[in-house]
């Protein structure tokens, strides 16, 4: 009987101690709200300004303060009190007269505020300023490539990155190379700055798959133009669109190379689900096949990482070069457009404006045989959102026409536009919304943003239109765990009248 009894006390004495330690090690529980992204709606509204009054907003959870782009009258940051989403004021400004001209891109991290200024000559390098978010005193100035576009913190804090654009002057004699710069914070803020040169050699394969460099002189540092950056939950790779190149570049940041660049090739407006409107002067949406291609152009772009797969999420805006030495636009019906016989025999019915004639395309792709005539056309940007393997470059999901189609039943859609990109996918981004990674789509042109459920990265799913202000530009998800109501938040910034907007959802019970 003793034995027994010494052997239930052993038992019990390891029962207790594999408790403990059980609860030492245990992780600490994910916050958690189960809300549905299926029912986000406005709860917010502030006017900052007018045109180039909001483009991009970062938020800090440690002071609740939102910090807001804004170029209207003043280049400035403008800092928002967001503990009350509804009840949103600007509470100060930082300017950025000391720094250069307009400020592009903010981003945030561990009490610091990183900004990436454009100089007042926009080919010259720009700068990345760093503030405490505390008092907003300046940290850091660090000089970067021309024209620093966008800017992000990897996720450990433990770098900054931009997208340095680069682009050309309106007389074409100056065109700064494209660039990105890797700023480390924990090496007092060292920059390296890195050109594309070693991808020089693959132009030929490059171009074989849909990368463009063209233009006066057509030079392959100078003509690569980094438009937006995103980064990996480990930290360790980024990859950045290369709008006007039709491409997205892959980064090792440790080693600070270019591995990889994935050109995204064309979408045929010609096959069942990718029609379009191509004419602007009917006033109605009238979709149909049409012997066209998109160039993908992609502004935006966002990550979700899944079973080990990268998936990139880009917006296919689509940016042509308009500048008063060099313009790639011409409408099909535009005399200068010739169209070969052969492939086109019904040229005359399509260059007018009840077909293709009002279709802005480029002229700088399409003249297959060097024959001065076009044996395909090419238009601006896809009118969708697009999902890309980011190991491989392979594309995995489109929307094909079906943001066009929301916004007509979400009488969103600008008629206006549907001869250039249509409603001009600009900005994304993807959070977790209760169980679910949702993906929001900023439409410049339709004044809304589409919300889909990612859940699936390679079979997205609508969910909902929300209206917003003039030309949303950031698009910035808050989770929960991180928000001042303890629900998910949806901030969209947006250009042409300097309004923000918040939405979040209904929770489930």
């Amino acid at each position: 009987m003793k034995y027994n009894l010494l052997f239930i006390a052993l038992f019990l004495c390891f029962a207790s101690c594999k408790k403990n330690d059980t609860e030492e090690t245990e992780p600490e529980q994910e916050f958690f709200v189960n809300e549905d992204p299926a029912t986000f709606a406005e709860v917010g509204s502030l006017d900052i300004g007018d045109a180039g009054a909001a483009e991009i907003s970062a938020f800090d959870p440690s002071t609740n303060r939102l910090f807001v782009v804004n170029n209207g009258a003043v280049n400035k940051i403008d800092v928002v009190d967001f503990k009350d989403p509804s009840n949103m004021k600007v509470i100060s400004s930082i300017l950025m007269a000391p720094y250069g001209g307009a400020v592009n891109s903010v981003a945030v991290s561990n009490g610091k505020l990183a900004a990436a200024i454009e100089s007042t000559d926009k080919q010259a390098n720009g700068l990345v300023a760093v503030f405490n978010i505390s008092d907003y005193a300046e940290v850091k100035r660090i000089t970067v490539g021309a024209l620093p576009d966008m800017i992000t913190y990897s996720p450990d804090g433990k770098y900054i990155m931009t997208a340095n654009e680069g682009e050309p002057n309106t007389s074409y004699t100056n065109d700064p190379e494209g660039t990105v710069s890797i700023i480390s914070v924990e090496n007092n803020y060292a920059v390296t700055t890195i050109n594309f040169a070693g991808m020089a050699s693959q132009l030929a394969a490059l171009t074989a798959k849909g990368f463009r460099i063209f233009g006066p002189g057509k030079n392959f540092l100078k003509d690569i133009e980094p438009e937006y950056i995103t980064i990996s939950a480990d930290s360790k790779t980024a990859w950045v669109t290369l709008q006007e190149n039709n491409a997205i570049a892959k980064i090792d940041i440790a080693s600070k190379t270019i591995t990889n660049i994935f050109p995204l090739g064309f979408k045929d407006y010609n096959v069942t689900g990718n029609e379009i409107d191509p004419t602007d002067d009917n006033g109605v949406y009238v979709a149909a096949k049409w012997p066209v291609k998109g160039v993908y152009m992609p502004d935006a772009l966002a990550i979700l990482e899944s079973n080990g797969i990268p998936y990139l999420f880009t917006a296919n805006e689509g940016d042509a070069r308009e500048y008063d030495a060099f313009s790639e636009v011409l409408r099909i019906k535009n005399k200068d457009v010739k169209l070969d016989a052969t492939v086109f025999p019904n040229a005359t019915a399509l260059k007018t404006d009840a077909q293709l004639g009002r279709l802005n395309i480029t002229t700088t792709l399409g003249d297959t045989d060097g024959d001065g005539d076009l044996d395909e056309l090419y238009s601006f940007g896809a009118r969708s959102f697009s999902v890309w393997n980011g190991l491989t470059g392979s594309q995995v999901y489109d929307s094909k026409n079906e943001l066009d189609r929301k916004c007509v039943e979400a009488t969103a859609y600008d008629d206006g536009r549907s001869d250039d990109k249509s409603v001009e996918p600009e900005g994304i981004t993807v959070g977790k919304v209760g169980h679910k990674n949702v993906a929001f789509v900023g439409l410049e042109r339709a004044d809304a943003v589409a919300v889909y459920d990612v859940t699936n990265p390679a079979a997205p799913v609508f969910l909902k239109i929300l209206k917003c202000g003039d030309a949303p530009e950031g698009v910035l998800i808050i989770p929960a765990k991180n928000s001042p109501t303890k629900k998910s938040l949806l901030v969209v910034s947006s250009e042409n009248d300097g309004v923000l907007k918040v939405y979040t959802p209904e929770t489930i019970l």
